[in-house]
């Protein structure tokens, strides 16, 4: 997302998108979430947003995740059964890609 406020890019499709370090001392390290997301930005110059999330994700909020959906304005596609969405098949995501290109 960070890449998405200052490089022109097609699309910006997001599995689990989150807003902060969650109290993490090495996501607090890595300074990614120290300044503000700037979201209009980033909708400027992304033309297409989709993010994937599951309210039952053990690592992230769905705050976390409706804030990045909200924040960019993005295609939301709200699980309730996919936990941190990591599984082998995920013939949604490749749909998106489909339809992007």
């Amino acid at each position: 997302m960070r890449y998405a406020e200052t490089h022109k890019v097609y699309g910006i499709i997001l599995v689990s998108g989150y807003t902060s370090d969650l109290g993490d001392a090495t996501e607090k390290e890595s300074g990614y979430f120290d300044s503000p997301w700037e979201w209009e930005k980033m909708k400027h110059i992304c033309a297409h947003g989709i993010q994937f999330g599951s309210t039952d994700d053990p690592f992230l909020p769905w705050d976390e995740q409706q804030e990045v959906a909200d924040g960019l304005q993005a295609e939301l596609h709200k699980f309730t059964d996919r936990g941190h969405v990591q599984d082998e098949k995920f013939p949604e995501r490749v749909d998106m890609i489909t339809i992007l290109l």
